[in-house]
């Protein structure tokens, strides 16, 4: 037997194999970076089921779409944002963030634009960090120096989709703060909240309320994520509408009522698709324009998430340590082995595998709510994986069993008794093969009387031929009677009753004992007819003898994994064969009969008033010590009633 074989035929170190083996693929997998994607679709998918805020958050968006384009121009001019701010001025808002750049002069009213950056310290102007020096660009000259502008590179995860935030950058020789940063400290310096390390931990910064830890290149499903600067995961819980907006028109028309500006932050940037400044985030359901954010739109829900942190103590999501994560897996790939190997049933393994995937989709979903990202796709893998090699693997052991039961029985039992053994395999396969066991059967021995003499008269080919189809006629009565053909004995066989399947009450012990002398006074007709035959063709007729035992053995499959063969062993048998070897002088044929069938006073016990029987005495059998009574089976009892009805 194969390394390989020991294992298929061990169910619990097949499923340690499975186990390791999922687990061994799932491990790189995720490692590596493969399922990144999906684990980041997962949390999308996570965010969108999430409650949202509904409370309007105190930023305004002034949004300059496509009409206001066509109607004031591109590019907005200097004396055009000059206006707009004075505007905005007028009616005294905490900070005005101007998501456009203005490194460059856009004359007209440069000078102008230039004196009201210069003296009011409320507006924040941005610039772009850009991947390298090449991509940068400048923020407005007369803000240069000051604390007063932003980068607002946003930051976008494989597969287009936003899903952190920036609050520092740095280039080696200076640091740089986020937009959205800017205009939220802008917003919170009224209320006496100012960034501060964090006590326990001076590296982390700490806003009002909330400790906003960065993120480290392989948290949550990031594997390997490019993590410089300090980076955060985005919440997106404020509600669509939660934060306002106007067009540019809407604005120089005086449309919006002086509370939407006082007090509040005021957001300018674009939302003209000509602009192409739009972003794919969490929210977007499909690839459309219209459902996808613009770029001002991002820095206010990135500023109105860190308002909230500072206010309400509102964190990004938590992780499990690496370590946890990987027991996590590992937990649902030994559950889904514990699956495939417990349920046979196809429907009940569908069933129970999509109630598993519900069962871990919420338990993750619930972790989720409660502040923690958790993976989902490796155990769902994990789960549906091992499940589905285990289910292989039964289906392949099931073949494997069924293959070596039909071979050891097919061809010697009924279909009901193989069904019946293939139902209740469980109880009779171990390791691969039968598995030894003591029950109570019936053994038949028969035997042809003569038959060395017959033998020694008949060519080689002519005694096969006549023996197989004397074989053949006995092997049918046996298995019509529910036997089991245990072997051949060259011109006999032993088969036996009530095997491999325990009896578990004496009716049926007694049904295994009835079947047996049927099967015999069975033989004892067909052996007529054959003998017959027989004599017509010139072939000789033929005597038998038949032994009955009833009463405990010990069964099991014996030989190697290649070449097995199901036995049984024990006094029952042993008792069985002396039976149908008695001495004829003692226990001779009955006169116009060619069948002897003797029986001991053990069966004759489990089949009281079935038979005729004419008692023989106590006899003592080769190579036993102590006697036994035994029985020749004339007929049965219905048979007598009919002949006497006659």
């Amino acid at each position: 037997m194969t390394r390989w074989t020991k294992i298929f035929n061990s169910p619990p170190v097949a499923a340690v194999t499975i186990v390791l083996l999922v687990f061994g693929l799932l491990f790189p997998l995720r490692n590596l970076g493969n399922l990144e994607l999906l684990e980041l679709n997962a949390y999308d998918f996570f965010l969108g089921l999430e409650s949202k805020t509904l409370t309007p958050q105190p930023i305004t968006e002034i949004l300059i779409d496509e009409t206001d384009l066509q109607k004031h121009g591109w590019p907005i001019t200097d004396e055009r944002l000059n206006r707009i701010l004075n505007i905005l001025l007028r009616h005294d808002p905490r900070a005005i963030g101007i998501d456009i750049y203005r490194d460059l002069p856009v004359p007209p009213g440069h000078q102008e634009l230039s004196t009201t950056l210069k003296d009011n310290n409320s507006i924040i102007g941005t610039m772009k960090f850009g991947q390298n020096p090449k991509e940068r660009v400048r923020p407005p000259e007369v803000l240069e120096g000051t604390d007063r502008f932003a980068f607002n590179d946003i930051l976008v995860d494989p597969g287009g989709t936003v899903r952190r935030g920036l609050l520092f950058l740095d280039d080696g020789e200076n640091y740089y703060t986020s937009f959205a940063l800017r205009l939220a400290m802008a917003y919170l310096v009224e209320e006496g909240i100012y960034p501060q390390a964090d006590p326990d931990n001076p590296e982390y910064i700490r806003l009002g309320s909330a400790t906003i830890k960065p993120l480290e290149t392989n948290d949550g499903a990031y594997i390997n994520a490019d993590m410089r600067g300090y980076q955060f995961l985005l919440d997106y819980r404020d509600a669509p509408g939660s934060i306002a907006h106007f067009s540019l028109d809407d604005l120089l028309t005086e449309k919006i009522e002086p509370g939407m500006i006082e007090g509040r932050i005021i957001l300018i940037g674009f939302s003209a698709e000509s602009v192409k400044d739009f972003f794919y985030t969490p929210q977007s359901r499909t690839f459309i324009t219209h459902q996808q954010s613009t770029g001002a739109e991002l820095h206010a829900l990135i500023t109105s998430q860190l308002i909230r942190s500072a206010q309400n103590g509102d964190l990004p999501k938590s992780f499990w340590p690496d370590h946890l994560e990987y027991w996590w897996i590992f937990l649902w790939t030994a559950l889904g082995i514990a699956l495939g190997f417990r349920f046979r049933s196809l429907w009940l393994f569908a069933t129970l595998a999509a109630a598993g995937l519900v069962c871990l989709n919420f338990t993750v979903y619930q972790a989720f709510v409660a502040g923690w990202w958790i993976p989902v796709v490796p155990p769902t893998m994990g789960w549906i994986g091992s499940s589905s090699l285990s289910v292989a693997y039964m289906s392949y052991r099931e073949n494997r069993q069924r293959a070596l039961l039909m071979n050891l029985f097919s061809k010697h039992v009924s279909p009901q008794v193989a069904d019946a053994i293939w139902e209740q395999r469980d109880e009779v396969m171990e390791s691969g093969r039968l598995k030894s066991q003591k029950l109570t059967a019936t053994m038949m021995f028969v035997d042809l009387k003569g038959y060395t003499a017959v033998s020694e008269k008949m060519e080689p080919q002519e005694l096969i031929q006549w023996l197989n189809s004397y074989l053949e006629a006995m092997t049918d009565k046996v298995i019509a009677h529910d036997g089991i053909i245990n072997t051949y004995l060259g011109d006999g066989l032993m088969a036996g009753f009530g095997i491999p399947i325990p009896r578990s009450s004496d009716e049926q012990i007694g049904l295994d004992a009835s079947n047996a002398i049927e099967c015999a006074l069975a033989l004892e007709k067909d052996t007529e007819k054959l003998n017959h035959e027989w004599e017509q063709n010139g072939m000789p007729a033929v005597q038998l003898r038949v032994g009955i035992h009833t009463g405990p053995l010990v069964a099991g499959s014996l030989g190697s994994s290649e070449r097995m063969m199901y036995s049984t062993i024990g006094d029952t048998v042993n008792i069985a064969s002396r039976l149908e070897s008695f001495s004829l002088d003692e226990a001779g044929f009955t006169p116009g009969t060619n069948c002897r069938i003797l029986i001991s006073d053990s069966t004759r016990s489990h089949v009281e008033n079935m038979f005729i029987l004419e008692p023989v005495g106590e006899i003592s059998l080769k190579g036993k010590e102590s006697v036994i009574s035994a029985f020749r089976v004339i007929k049965s009892e219905d048979q007598g009633t009919k002949e006497e009805s006659i």
